[in-house]
């Protein structure tokens, strides 16, 4: 552990309460009964916690703007340990590795940081703000178990929208990566106000 931190990186605050989403008029085309199939949908892209993905990342924001290669994303359970790639801000390969609440940053340098606020920790390392501990359960087309949610489904009975947390998640384009699974989000964009973070995934498989 690094023995002097930036200050703002001492800088990470506690946040608590839930968001109420509120009832606003269904996008055209769009309806919020889930299809007769989606407890089943669900239930099995629940149980799909163990896994590896690669891709791409890209976040636009006032302050600034970037991309980033998605070198690796192992998930165990609750456990992920993510590897970025990118050369905006000279943020060189950076390695998140956590679980819901805890996080440990490791920067291309090698300083390392410990968070309980993950948000804030990677907002102050690398400028972006990405809602980490939710991002395992949107990127599987699941709302977070954590807060208020509202689904939106197409007219194809595909999940289109999850709206959770002030974020609006819009799942742009599914894949069968996986044989005996549903149809998993090959392309992500998750906006909220200003910013707006698109992931791309490349390639999708089950860890034992």
């Amino acid at each position: 552990m690094t023995a002097r931190l930036p200050l703002i990186l001492l800088a990470v605050l506690t946040f608590s309460g839930c968001t109420t989403i509120a009832l606003e008029p269904l996008p055209e085309g769009m309806t919020d009964q889930p299809p007769a199939d989606w407890t089943e949908r669900s239930r099995n892209l629940g149980r799909f916690d163990h896994w590896h993905l690669s891709g791409k990342l890209a976040v636009k924001q006032p302050s600034d703007s970037g991309t980033a290669v998605i070198n690796r994303w192992f998930q165990n359970g609750e456990q992920y340990d993510l590897s970025l790639s990118s050369s905006f801000l000279g943020m060189g390969t950076t390695r998140l590795q956590g679980v819901p609440g805890f996080i440990e940053l490791t920067l291309a340098n090698g300083d390392v940081y410990q968070s309980s606020d993950p948000e804030t920790l990677v907002n102050a390392a690398t400028g972006w703000q990405l809602p980490i501990d939710s991002l395992s359960w949107w990127i599987r087309g699941l709302p977070s178990p954590d807060g208020d949610f509202r689904l939106l489904f197409d007219e194809h009975s595909q999940l289109a929208i999850i709206r959770q947390d002030g974020w609006e998640i819009r799942y742009d384009r599914w894949h069968g990566f996986i044989e005996d699974l549903p149809s998993l989000p090959a392309r992500i964009t998750a906006l909220k106000e200003d910013k707006r973070v698109r992931v791309v995934i490349a390639n999708w498989r089950r860890e034992d």
